[in-house]
């Protein structure tokens, strides 16, 4: 069992890596622990609470006990089948804001800027914007990832965008392309109905080549001799054995199973590795530290008029959905449903936008559990930049061994003053007169919550994940102590090892991950291959009044 390339995990940016490398003729041995991504519940994009919370899909992780809230131990769902996460999340599709790719360069990741990102973006996607307006020259239109756009039929989602409008908020037709700033339709990565995981895009189209192979194992370490990886030790039908690699070991694991997997080798740090009676190959302190992530609530308010997809929650009207999909793949299952979005500034002197909204035309939560009113309708909402940082660490040398994972969410104060606005912001946009004949009432966090310590008891108790852990292996300059791989995604002090996926990012970016980590296999492939795609002279924008006013 050996390939030029051997890739650990089968998630986003592992599955753009075999597509690309094996394109480019290099054989490829992906890894995977999970299995099939066949059957309704992945495919169907209306019936995405379900992968999330099925033990056959999902790595099943949680988090340590955050102490700044209450103590609760939050799901930590990742991908434990092909496609990783990218088959079980919510197939909501953000690039991420040129100032975030800004940050990571000026940070140490050189070459990872903008300019050189979104020939990246646009080189992965086909957009089709259905005819909504966008910008066509800012996207792809013959890559691998479908990207599209739900109906907007329901009459909420324009209310939405009219009552950001009314509260002074810019509009933008297309997040993705010039402008980020503002209200408009939410994208997805759905194809003709069906969930356009990186499995679909990139994986199958992969193995149907004679030099790309997938086979179900699951991951021990890497294994380096005289300074350099030439293999992965996995566990197969009950046997150990080792799987060889002629060129290069690519961990592409998820920012929770990556620097999970440096450490059980031997690379991280190294007083932490002694504790567990492993031996110190490289001493690099930043591996699992540098963890961030998003965190939100739902905003929910009770709807005066019937016309929220409650109607649907229950036996019947769930038959009906499935049964539509099924044959036809249109209909309500279709579509994730999130259809409309929003990306504001929090406030004057923020020069790109800092909260995110995604709207959803029912009040539900992420177990499938609807509001007790029935009728209704939430915005999830929350900063997209928190300075709080935690870390993954091991909890024994036993590879079977989940690592602990320890987000410190709401560390600082900064985090608390965010969500409060978040938090009055979005009140202040349901006030205007485009959601006048909507609101019956503010279901959660409810009415009676004013005050500084009423609002944030409500967040303790309510705050989730939106499930965008990253930063753990962090991509920067190799001189700084704290970075783990090089700007070429090459494992510092060891040949012949990357790390791609979004464990790299040196900061989180705006919005959700999927598609950012999916352009980081894409890059890194060609970082692999020794070739890169021209930088781009597109100009983002950028609120010309970001100084002086919030919008």
């Amino acid at each position: 069992m050996n390939a030029d390339y051997v890739i650990v995990g089968a998630g986003s940016a592992g599955c753009a890596m075999a597509y690309r490398l094996s394109e480019a003729g290099k054989s490829v041995l992906v890894i995977e622990h999970g299995g099939t991504d066949a059957g309704p519940f992945i495919q169907m994009p209306g019936a995405l609470s379900y992968p999330m919370n099925m033990s056959r899909y999902d790595w099943g992780y949680k988090s340590e006990p955050e102490p700044q809230l209450n103590n609760r131990e939050l799901v930590t769902p990742r991908g434990k089948v092909i496609g990783g996460s990218s088959s079980i999340n919510g197939m909501v599709y953000v690039r991420g804001h040129a100032g975030d790719y800004k940050y990571w360069s000026e940070s140490g990741a050189h070459g990872w800027d903008f300019a050189d990102v979104l020939p990246y973006f646009k080189r992965m996607e086909t957009w089709n914007d259905r005819g909504h307006g966008g910008d066509p020259d800012w996207r792809g239109s013959d890559g691998p990832l479908h990207v599209t756009r739900g109906p907007r039929d329901n009459p909420l989602h324009e209310a939405f965008v009219s009552a950001g409008e009314q509260a002074g908020y810019p509009v933008t037709q297309d997040y993705n392309g010039e402008q980020q700033e503002g209200f408009g339709p939410m994208e997805m990565t759905v194809y003709k109905g069906q969930r356009w995981s990186a499995a679909n895009a990139y994986l199958k189209p992969a193995l149907a080549r004679d030099n790309c192979d997938l086979i179900r194992a699951f991951a021990r370490k890497v294994v380096i001799e005289n300074g350099r990886a030439v293999g992965v030790e996995v566990e197969r039908g009950g046997k150990i054995e080792v799987i060889s690699a002629n060129a290069e070991v690519i961990l592409a694991a998820s920012s929770i199973n990556s620097p999970k997997l440096l450490m059980l080798s031997g690379i991280g740090p190294a007083g932490h590795l002694a504790e567990h009676g492993i031996d110190v190959i490289v001493d690099r302190p930043g591996v699992g530290k540098n963890l961030q992530d998003h965190l939100e609530f739902y905003f929910q308010f009770a709807a005066k008029q019937p016309i929220t997809l409650f109607k649907y929650w229950n036996l019947l009207g769930k038959a009906w959905v499935g049964a539509q999909w099924l044959f036809t793949k249109t209909g309500l299952g279709a579509s994730n449903q999130f259809e409309s979005a929003a990306f504001i500034r929090s406030d004057k002197g923020v020069d790109y936008p800092d909260i995110q909204y995604h709207f959803l035309p029912l009040a539900v939560r992420y177990d499938g559990k609807v509001a007790a009113e029935g009728h209704g309708f939430q915005a999830h909402v929350g900063p997209m930049r928190s300075d709080s940082r935690g870390e993954i660490t091991l909890k024994s040398a036993d590879p079977k061994d989940a690592p602990r994972i320890f987000f410190n969410y709401m560390s600082t104060e900064k985090d608390w003053t965010d969500f409060r606005k978040c938090v009055r912001l979005t009140r202040e946009i349901f006030a205007q007169d485009a959601m006048q004949s909507h609101v019956k009432h503010e279901i959660q966090p409810g009415d009676a919550l004013q005050s500084d310590n009423e609002i944030d008891g409500f967040l303790r108790e309510h705050l989730e994940s939106a499930y965008h852990p990253c930063g753990t292996c962090k991509m920067g300059a190799v001189d700084d102590p704290m970075s783990v791989v090089d700007p070429e995604c090459r494992v510092i002090g060891i040949d012949g090892l990357r790390v791609a996926d979004s464990s790299i990012f040196p900061r989180i970016t705006n919005g959700n991950l999927n598609g950012p980590s999916i352009m980081t296999g894409e890059k890194a492939a060609d970082h692999i291959l020794g070739r890169r795609l021209a930088p781009s002279n597109a100009e983002p924008w950028y609120n010309p009044n970001w100084q002086t006013s919030q919008r």
